[in-house]
């Protein structure tokens, strides 16, 4: 007998497939539903028709996956009532490894026996994200990133992407405000913007935020045409903890222009483009069930 109160969604084009491949079969060993997406809008309208009929909506793929999926959930209006899970069959999984999920076999253990939270979703011009919102030189490399080189090399595709691009990337002239009252809080030209809803950043302690305390973690990293961005340990000399050239801050709420042209933001992996971001933190949006590993007050990131 068919469980209809769990639902997989699922993208069967996400990662190198095997692992899709594998939550599929034990989904079905459980009697959970399973629902097969081609990708992108299709995932969204899959996830709003789960989220109308079962109790429990499991995005299985990578984080852009999950993105879609919450999106969908969230146009049914049933965040507030449907509890979310991930299956991690992604490239990277970084949402699924920060809130303690260690692989698919396991994601099905935190399905049926995980501790539900009550987790912050970001959003950005109206679209959500739960990992990362970020704009600059990284949004254009995951653009830039092509599936068949994900599914040889895994993240380091998006490293590689990243550091072809640095001798021809136009920096972002940024004006950047924070909370309610819209304060100016840094102008000028940006290699990167980088909004944390789920993970902090490189040069930070601890990689996953605080999803529970209603705040972002943003960091914004100033043009440094001196720096050689291809050299090696290039991306930890670009965020060690204390460069001058790096402004962070916790905000609830961000507002960002960039003259000119639109510039790029990939949220989550999923690309939109703007002359003007603004960011804020749903708190508590999401019912999300988490693995015994995950810290819902993981401290600060000095």
């Amino acid at each position: 007998m068919t469980d209809r109160s769990r639902i997989v969604v699922r993208n069967p084009q996400s990662g190198d497939g095997k692992r899709t491949r594998k939550a599929r079969t034990l989904a079905h060993d459980r009697g959970y539903e399973v629902l097969d997406s081609t990708g992108g809008d299709h995932t969204v309208a899959l996830a709003a028709e789960a989220a109308s009929r079962g109790e429990v909506v499991v995005a299985c793929g990578g984080d852009g996956t999950l993105n879609n999926t919450i999106q969908g959930v969230r146009n049914a209006d049933r965040l507030e009532d449907v509890t979310l899970g991930v299956i991690p069959a992604g490239t990277g999984n970084d949402f699924a490894d920060n809130i303690g999920i260690r692989g698919v076999k396991h994601a099905f253990e935190v399905i049926e026996n995980g501790e539900e939270r009550q987790l912050d979703l970001g959003m950005a011009n109206g679209y959500p994200f739960l990992n990362s919102c970020v704009g600059g030189l990284t949004a254009n490399a995951s653009a830039r990133t092509s599936r068949s080189l994900k599914r040889r090399l895994g993240v380091l595709a998006y490293v590689l992407t990243t550091f072809s691009m640095v001798r021809n990337f136009e920096a972002l002239t940024l004006h950047v405000s924070a909370g309610p009252e819209r304060d100016p809080v840094w102008s000028g030209d940006a290699l990167m913007l980088l909004v944390g809803n789920g993970r902090r950043f490189p040069g930070e302690q601890k990689r996953q935020a605080n999803m529970e305390d209603g705040l972002m973690n943003v960091v914004i990293i100033e043009d440094l045409p001196t720096l050689d961005y291809l050299s090696r340990g290039a991306a930890d000399q670009l965020l060690r903890r204390g460069a001058d050239y790096l402004t962070r801050l916790k905000v609830s709420h961000l507002h960002v222009t960039h003259e000119n042209i639109p510039a790029q933001f990939s949220l989550d992996g999923g690309m939109i483009e703007a002359t003007e971001l603004t960011a804020d933190s749903d708190p508590g949006a999401m019912r999300f069930l988490v693995g015994p590993s995950y810290d819902p007050t993981p401290g600060t990131a000095e």
